[in-house]
């Protein structure tokens, strides 16, 4: 049960300069820097291998004016371009300084990994992202998350970062504004206490917690979840006793194409390159080209709660580049027919139906008719068969609210007074996706995870070793 406690209650065991919360890719880039700055750093994992929403993601990472992007062609974006894309996704609610904070410090963090860690970044360019005006998705070679943690873990222990795995932190020791240390339960049931200068909670948010999804994203209530049952809302939770100012609870990222039953990812490229999305009755519900994360609620009020992503030959032949949709054809989740009335018999909808649907999308692609919808057809060619299709639902993937940091990633309080040494990135923090499921931009999770991360190692070994020196 995670708690507050006092000060006087710490018997501590073992003492380091800056303790970091959680192994995913915030926890892991903040220890490097804070390592980086001078500070004896520890990673405390409550699992027996890292693993957590990271390993989970697609691994996209979106930032501008990089190298990268250079090295491609794309010299034309900007940090400010990036925040006005960021923004426009979430009608100006998101927190302009966290915004503008993150958007300038997410190139130098790719930058930083790729110079001092030997992190290799491949930009996506084949297509645009939902909301982004520019080609600025960067990968790992493998374009996964779980190799982007993999990745990350390597050159975490190559510069000497300790991680402690199979530690649960259950409660912060904390005298006024300042954490004193943590009480954590080892996987064997010892307890055990550990004095820190710094701590920076790189936990995720509360997608495992049933009763605040409940509470908080009700729309999400009983919806599949896509994430690491370990993210609890500790953060929160914490954050809620100590008095931190913490927004935003009812955003989060949504996805609208979660492979059913299989729980495989299907990429919202599919759609963004033509690609449509009907339910039980053979019928478009939506403008797929509006945002995956809000399509997981339009997903989930269809019949059963259910969608099938249609597409043809050449999305599907370009869909194999992406290693979870080789995953979901290896599990028989992808399937094919020669024309429109063999799809309708092998997805189980009215034949009828979906021709007319398909006569619609064809309209609206040469231009005889208007989109209800609104989307634009005109950008990609017509679908032509063979058809391919895969059963998906709408899932929550993560929580987006938390506590409100500043431009140092130290957790505020109400007041708006920082906290002395405490700090917050990823899913503990707020991010930049404003209140609700629609301001969700692609890689939003992973921006404000690194970014966040980069800039409060450095601030928490600063006040470490400021606080060990006096």
């Amino acid at each position: 049960m995670s708690a507050v406690l006092p000060a006087a209650e710490l018997q501590a065991d073992a003492a380091i300069d800056v303790a970091v919360i959680g192994a995913g890719a915030c926890g892991l880039v903040a220890a490097m820097r804070a390592a980086e700055a001078g500070a004896d750093v520890l990673v405390l994992e409550r699992d027996a291998k890292p693993s957590g929403s990271t390993s989970m993601s697609s691994g996209f990472i979106p930032a501008p004016a990089t190298r990268f992007q250079r090295a491609i062609g794309i010299d034309d974006d900007t940090p400010d371009r990036f925040a006005a894309d960021i923004q426009s996704k979430t009608k100006n609610r998101a927190d302009a300084g966290l915004v503008e904070t993150v958007s300038r410090a997410i190139g130098p963090a790719l930058e930083w990994l790729g110079d001092s860690h030997g992190l290799e970044w491949i930009v996506l360019d084949d297509f645009l992202y939902p909301g982004h005006s520019r080609h600025r998705m960067h990968a790992v070679p493998e374009k996964t998350g779980a190799a982007l943690l993999q990745r990350l873990a390597t050159a975490a222990d190559a510069a000497g970062v300790m991680v402690a795995t199979g530690a649960h932190v259950t409660g912060l020791f904390v005298e006024g504004d300042r954490i004193c240390g943590l009480r954590i339960e080892r996987a064997d049931g010892q307890e055990e206490h550990l004095a820190c200068n710094a701590l920076v909670l790189a936990c995720n948010g509360f997608g495992g917690n049933a009763e605040m999804v409940a509470r908080h994203i009700p729309e999400m209530e009983g919806a599949p979840y896509y994430g690491h049952t370990g993210n609890q809302g500790d953060a929160v939770l914490w954050g809620q006793t100590l008095g931190a100012d913490i927004r935003d609870l009812s955003s989060y990222q949504g996805h609208g194409s979660l492979a059913y039953p299989h729980q495989i990812l299907i990429s919202w490229a599919l759609m963004m390159e033509g690609g449509v999305q009907v339910n039980a009755e053979g019928r478009r519900f939506s403008n797929e080209h509006g945002g995956y994360s809000e399509q997981a609620v339009h997903v989930r009020a269809q019949p059963g709660a259910m969608a099938w992503n249609i597409y043809d030959q050449r999305i599907h032949n370009f869909a194999q580049s992406f290693p979870d949709y080789r995953d979901a054809m290896e599990a028989g989740a992808i399937r094919q027919a020669a024309d429109i009335t063999g799809l309708a018999r092998v997805i189980g909808v009215e034949a009828g139906a979906l021709s007319d649907t398909f006569e619609a999308v064809a309209a609206f692609q040469d231009g005889t008719a208007d989109d209800t919808h609104g989307r634009d057809f005109s950008t990609k060619p017509a679908l032509e068969a063979p058809y391919f299709a895969v059963k998906v639902t709408g899932a929550l993937f993560h929580t987006q609210g938390g506590l409100m940091v500043d431009s140092s990633a130290r957790v505020l309080s109400v007041s708006g007074m920082p906290f002395a040494n405490l700090f917050a990135g990823g899913g503990a923090a707020c991010g930049v996706s404003g209140p609700d499921v629609s301001g969700y931009l692609s890689g939003n999770g992973l921006l404000t995870a690194i970014a966040l991360g980069y800039i409060a190692g450095r601030g928490a070994a600063q006040v470490a070793l400021l606080a060990s020196s006096s």
